[in-house]
């Protein structure tokens, strides 16, 4: 008799339409968008449009949109792998065959290759950004939030306000 009291499902409350579409209870959304291309021979450079929105409280802000280069997520993912107890999600590759000389097409600076790349670190940073552990890591609040990364930082976690 006790197992079948242990195994009884609980009673549900009917889901109304305006539950069924309210916001929902924490939610935190990246979006790596809008490549642009700068400069011109070894000074040229990539960089994305990283926008967050955000309801959890551990963030200050809760919508923000900044750019980003690929170095910058390098950084964020040396930073954790440093600092953090969570495994940190490898990047997208470095395409050093697409970075050699006398090559007849773009590069690294590829449309395609853009493209691909955007979409491999939109992945890595949404797996980063989504572990609870991540989450207090001050280095990812400034990579999300701040216009210029610090990289003189204290490396730590951040209070919830």
């Amino acid at each position: 008799m006790a197992d079948a009291e242990a195994t009884k499902r609980l009673s549900s409350k009917k889901q109304t339409l305006d539950d069924a579409y309210a916001a929902p209870a924490n939610f935190l959304e990246i979006d790596i968008c809008n490549p642009q291309t700068h400069g011109i021979g070894r000074t040229r450079y990539s960089d994305y449009e990283v926008r967050m929105k955000t309801n959890l409280p551990v963030f200050k802000l809760k919508e923000s949109c900044i750019r980003r280069r690929y170095s910058d997520f390098e950084w964020l993912r040396n930073e954790l792998e440093r600092d953090s107890k969570i495994v940190v999600p490898p990047l997208p590759g470095k395409a050093w065959k697409r970075q050699l000389p006398f090559r007849h097409d773009e590069g690294i600076f590829e449309d395609e290759f853009i493209e691909e790349r955007k979409k491999g670190l939109e992945v890595f940073i949404n797996k980063i950004a989504g572990h609870p552990l991540a989450q207090n890591e001050r280095c990812l609040h400034m990579f999300l939030q701040d216009a210029v990364i610090d990289k003189n930082y204290v490396p730590g976690k951040v209070r919830s306000v």
